[in-house]
């Protein structure tokens, strides 16, 4: 296991274009971190620059306090996990796991105990004897992971391994990546473009975008808290609404001006936002509800909105209400029981929500104004 320090590290190709500008990160022995963005926003260049496989353009790369930058990918003590499983076709899962051993001249018995106890821990014990081509894919990913686990190396890195599986699979494969890494506690670093993978997997997760770091944080952290706008919108399933709007002071009086509504704000948090400035309001779906009379009764059927509905989704035990707030789309998420009893499309429905979960951006540079606590 390792520490893992990057210290201004970036990458350009034709000292032109920049794929990852500078930026430092700390990985701590043991953590599991995930790298999560867009395509094109460099998790799989970092990534790749970390096992040796792409060329530092500059800054340095700390593994297990010592600077990797010019050491080979074989001297470097890591094991990647690729997408594509990248599995010998022609050998057994016995073989294709032992591969790395025998490159390495280890003692026969040594490799024999070794795929079995790896194989037991992945649950490959009756597949050894199979070729890839035999086997499910979540069978060859976890042949991938053992493979890679068996050379027990300082730090595990994952690149989209799920990203070819149906969703069942993705969903029993991410258990198994979660129990190892606890069983092993070895440092690792899982790519993903999947919000899902990053919240379910990662200790801490590091937000991306354009090639530069946007957020980093617990899965909890990045979820409750987004620093910017676009943080806010990545992370959650599903996506954040969002409305332009304006803030207007009256006195100690402040409201919220926001698709032809006004919605006080009473809260400290918001008591230094100047009349005018100019904000994106954000709400997570599932924080709307069916405005009741109790609503209205206590005073928070304020914060609330009308609303058509365009489209009911039943999810299992909730139901995704898509609707109309004049030109604006919308989305709540709803207790299925409820959904049925009043969401009918083209019906109009009045919702709620409470001011603790209100997010304010800045219009301008999509920085979080008032943190939500």
């Amino acid at each position: 296991m390792a520490h893992i320090a990057c210290r201004q590290l970036y990458k350009t190709y034709d000292h032109k274009t920049a794929v990852l500008q500078p930026f430092d990160l700390d990985i701590a022995d043991g953590e599991f971190i995930v790298l999560l963005g867009p395509s094109g926003c460099g998790k799989s260049t970092l990534l790749r620059m970390i096992a040796g496989l792409e060329d530092i353009s500059g800054g340095e790369l700390h593994i297990g306090g010592a600077v990797v930058n010019d050491l080979p990918a074989r001297a470097r003590n890591v094991a990647m996990v690729f997408q594509n499983y990248a599995l010998y076709p022609h050998m057994t899962v016995y073989d294709n796991i032992a591969f790395g051993l025998r490159r390495l001249q280890v003692p026969g018995d040594e490799i024999d105990r070794r795929v079995r106890e790896v194989a037991a821990i992945l649950s490959l014990d009756a597949l050894l004897g199979r070729k890839p081509r035999a086997m499910s894919g979540g069978q060859q990913q976890r042949t991938a992971i053992a493979r890679a686990m068996i050379k027990t190396p300082q730090v595990f890195l994952f690149d989209e391994p799920l990203s070819n599986l149906d969703a069942k699979l993705r969903a029993q494969l991410r258990a198994d990546i979660k129990r190892l890494h606890r069983r092993l506690r070895t440092t690792t670093l899982y790519v993903t473009h999947d919000q899902l993978e990053a919240m379910t997997l990662a200790d801490r997760v590091v937000l991306m975008k354009g090639g530069h770091i946007e957020q980093i944080g617990t899965p909890t952290e990045l979820y409750n808290h987004p620093r910017t706008l676009f943080a806010a919108g990545f992370i959650g399933t599903p996506a954040m609404n969002f409305i332009d709007g304006v803030i207007d002071r009256e006195g100690a009086r402040t409201q919220l001006i926001c698709a032809g509504y006004r919605w006080p704000l009473v809260s400290p948090r918001f008591a230094a936002l100047a009349s005018g400035t100019r904000v994106v309001f954000g709400l997570r779906p599932n924080h709307l509800r069916v405005a009741t009379a109790q609503d209205r009764q206590d005073g928070s059927a304020s914060h609330g909105l009308a609303c058509a509905i365009d489209l009911v989704e039943l999810l299992g035990a909730e139901a995704l209400i898509s609707f109309q707030c004049g030109e604006l789309s919308l989305s709540a998420l709803l207790p299925a029981n409820a959904a049925n009893s009043v969401a009918q499309v083209g019906q109009r429905l009045s919702l709620a929500f409470d001011e603790e979960h209100i997010h304010l951006f800045d219009a301008e540079n999509g920085l979080a104004l008032a943190a939500n606590r």
